[in-house]
Parts: structure tokens; C-alpha cells; sequence
């Protein structure tokens, strides 16, 4: 005897039970949208108010007549207070961005990922200035099926991820690879020779706002592979990292491609 509780259900059962799920659906999408609204408008007035205020205060207190100790005290309260305001509304932009790639429509087609990668690189290229960066692209990246706009982004934050964390390397070395199983399943690689980070600590890389690196050696707010997390989940898939400290690291995106 099947223990499936929809077996049990006839058609108009299983068709109400689908509307209801479609309520449901359409009640969430207007909760997102409505969160989506505070977070652009009415969470981030504030800290423009705060970022714009700041400099005003701060001609206040040069002019106040405080001696010099106290003066500079406050002005060190003045920029902790700007750069965490700031570091704040660059953490809202994260979370926007990781609620468009979770609504924005699943367009399937066939993708040049060899086209897709250049594409990535070039609004990288003011980053790489003055830099010696070899870029190791492998000449037979495939055609593969996914959202062209979603996998460019997915790139984008990949090639970031590694130029910033070779910085300082000379020179830099960045290798974009690929593999496919023979399920079909596809598989992309970038591979630095930057810091890396302690493998212990990677079951946490892909999370929102989590960090491996202090923000003054690494700039970012750690939502870059959250979002290339959740772009190659929503192609059905997963992302990865290897890495040993100081010699580099491997991130790894596969889906059925």
C-alpha cells in the first residue's frame, strides 16, 4: 500500500491543491518584492544620511575649538562611523543582487563560453592595469546550455575573485579550464596561485557576507561567490573551492550543461 499522500487524491483534489500552491507562490513573490522595495528606498536613505552629514560634522569640529586630542578622537569616531555606513550599503547591494539572480527568469539557450569569458574579462581590465597577469584561457571551452546573462555574471565574479586575491603575486596567474563528465555533466574551473585560504575554513567561502581574509589585505564585503553560488544552483548544479594557504586556489561550478 502506497504511503504517498497524493495518491490518494482524485484530479479536482490535486488541481486545488496545485492553486493553492500557486497562491502560495504568488504570496511569496509579493513578500520578495516587498522586501526588495525597503532594502533599495527605505534601508538605504538612512545611511545616506549618514554618509552625507558626516563631512558637515566634521567641518563642526575643526571649527569647535576642542583641543587637538579630543578633536582627532572624534574625528577617528567620524570615519569609523563612515566607512562601517559604507560598508553597510555595499552589503544591501549584495543582498539585491543575489534577490535579482534568484527572480530574474531561467532563459536556457546555447551559450559560446569562450565568447561568455571574454566578455567577463573586459570590465576587469582597469583592475588588471599596471599589473602582470597571465591569463591561461583553454582554447576549446565549449558550447554549453544555460543563461547567458546569469553565466557572464557567474564569470565576472569568478575572474574578480581571482584577480583580487593575486594581487601582489608577479606575476599573477589565472587559468580558466573545463571538463565534462560522462553523465554530460559540465564543469568549469578558475585557478589562481594567489592567497588561498585554510581548506578548513571552506564549507563556508559560498555563504552570504563570509569572509576568509580581513577587508584591510582584501577589499569586499564577501557576497562575490554567494552569488556564483546561487547562479549555478539555479542552472541545477553546484559550486566548490580548493585551496592551500599563500599557493592559490580552485573554484569549481558544474551543472548539466
Amino acid at each position: 500500500m502506497s504511503t504517498d499522500p497524493y495518491d490518494r487524491l482524485d484530479a479536482p483534489a490535486l488541481r486545488a491543491l496545485l492553486a493553492q500552491r500557486d497562491a502560495q507562490l504568488a504570496e511569496q513573490a509579493a513578500g520578495m518584492e516587498d522586501w526588495m522595495h525597503a532594502v533599495s528606498h527605505d534601508l538605504r536613505a538612512p545611511l545616506r544620511h549618514i554618509t552625507s552629514y558626516g563631512p558637515l560634522v566634521r567641518e563642526l569640529l575643526q571649527e569647535s575649538g576642542l583641543p587637538a586630542d579630543a578633536q582627532q578622537e572624534a574625528l577617528a569616531f567620524l570615519d569609523t562611523m563612515d566607512q562601517s555606513a559604507r560598508r553597510m550599503g555595499r552589503m544591501l547591494e549584495g543582498l539585491l543582487a543575489l534577490s535579482r539572480i534568484a527572480r530574474a527568469p531561467l532563459r536556457r539557450e546555447a551559450v559560446d563560453l569562450a565568447a561568455l569569458v571574454e566578455q567577463a574579462r573586459a570590465p576587469l581590465a582597469e583592475a588588471a592595469q599596471g599589473r602582470s597577469v597571465q591569463w591561461q584561457i583553454a582554447p576549446d571551452l565549449p558550447t554549453v546550455q544555460g543563461d547567458a546573462t546569469l553565466l557572464r555574471q557567474m564569470l565576472t565574479e569568478l575572474l574578480a575573485n581571482a584577480l583580487k586575491f593575486t594581487r601582489g603575486r608577479e606575476p599573477a596567474c589565472i587559468a580558466v579550464g573545463w571538463e565534462r563528465g560522462a553523465d554530460g555533466r559540465f564543469t568549469l574551473a578558475v585557478q589562481d596561485n594567489g592567497a588561498g585560504f585554510n581548506p578548513a575554513q571552506a564549507a563556508g567561502l559560498f555563504g552570504v557576507f563570509q569572509r576568509l581574509h580581513r577587508e584591510s589585505e582584501f577589499e569586499g564585503v564577501g557576497a562575490g561567490l554567494a552569488a556564483v553560488r546561487a547562479i549555478v544552483r539555479r542552472h541545477g548544479g553546484e559550486a566548490s573551492a580548493t585551496a592551500v594557504p599563500g599557493e592559490g586556489c580552485t573554484v569549481r561550478v558544474g551543472w548539466p550543461g
